[in-house]
């Protein structure tokens, strides 16, 4: 788990960028941890296949993820929870368990 703004994973900044590596059915880091009301910005990239992810209750807009690209987006958590984002573009065998937690906290 990476907690943004509260580990090594983001010493260098409060505001540094969150990197999620898509891959062949998962996302590493597998969860993350974000303050709510807080802007937060994942550098998405692929290390093999073409994935996507959304959340409308974070209000991260869909974005496609292809080898070779670093995608950013940037989204406001407005409430706190546990929300679960599945893979947005079927991967394969193991695309339905392929999934990225982010909790949101205060």
């Amino acid at each position: 788990m990476v907690a943004f703004g509260a580990t090594a994973a983001s010493a260098a900044s409060a505001n540094a960028p969150v990197t999620i590596t898509a891959s062949n059915w998962k996302f590493a880091p597998a969860e993350i941890t974000v303050h709510v009301g807080r802007p937060v910005t994942l550098a998405l990239r692929s290390t093999e296949g073409v994935h996507g992810l959304a959340s409308a209750a974070l209000g991260l807009a869909a974005t496609t993820i292809v080898p070779g690209q670093v995608r950013s987006v940037t989204f406001t958590p407005k409430k706190i929870g546990t929300y679960r984002l599945h893979c947005t573009i079927p991967c394969g065998s193991g695309h339905a368990k392929m999934m990225l937690v982010i909790r949101v906290v205060a």
